[in-house]
């Protein structure tokens, strides 16, 4: 019988998207609450890709990415999904807006994978727990990034290779520390 191991700690990451830049301060603050310093911010990008939120959040929106320094458990993804809908109400409620102010996307790096949490189910998504699916994103190789045929299109841009393989770097410095 196969020895069966812990799983290694993972880098926590969140997508945010918004329109208002007053949005992304609330949100990562009450991010770095929740899960405690951000070691790596993105730039504000154009999220242009889709229009899929534009119903939901109205135009000009902007994606930015978090990552914390603080390593996680594998396992707390589900809830950490939860609680981060959990924020987007709140953040919607405080800035009196009747539809969504907020999109806060979390997942984790490995090595080599970014895993992406999502609550919508669909053939190539793993079922985590309580409507939690995970949707790996992209794969790491030695100095470059793979993406795979469902990979979002605006996760296929060198901008956001850029960002990750530079979190990605400080996330294998962690991993050797540890």
């Amino acid at each position: 019988m196969a020895d069966i191991k812990p799983f290694s700690a993972v880098k926590l990451i969140c997508g945010i998207i918004a329109s208002r830049q007053p949005v992304f301060k609330e949100a990562q603050s009450y991010l770095e609450d929740e899960f405690g310093p951000v070691d790596h911010s993105s730039a504000l990008y154009e999220f242009t890709s889709t229009d899929y939120y534009t119903k939901q959040m109205g135009d000009g929106l902007k994606r930015k990415f978090l990552s914390f320094y603080d390593l996680i458990d594998p396992e707390r993804m589900s809830r950490i999904k939860m609680r981060t809908n959990e924020l987007e109400d709140i953040i919607r409620l405080k800035s009196a807006t009747p539809q969504r102010a907020v999109n806060i996307d979390p997942g984790y790096m490995t090595a080599s994978a970014l895993i992406m949490a999502t609550a919508k189910d669909f053939a190539h998504r793993i079922p985590l727990q309580a409507g939690i699916y995970a949707h790996l994103e992209l794969l790491f190789l030695k100095k470059a990034i793979k993406t795979l045929s469902w990979t979002y299109p605006d996760y296929k841009t060198e901008l956001y290779h850029s960002f990750f393989l530079e979190v990605r770097k400080s996330y294998l410095v962690q991993l050797r520390q540890a």
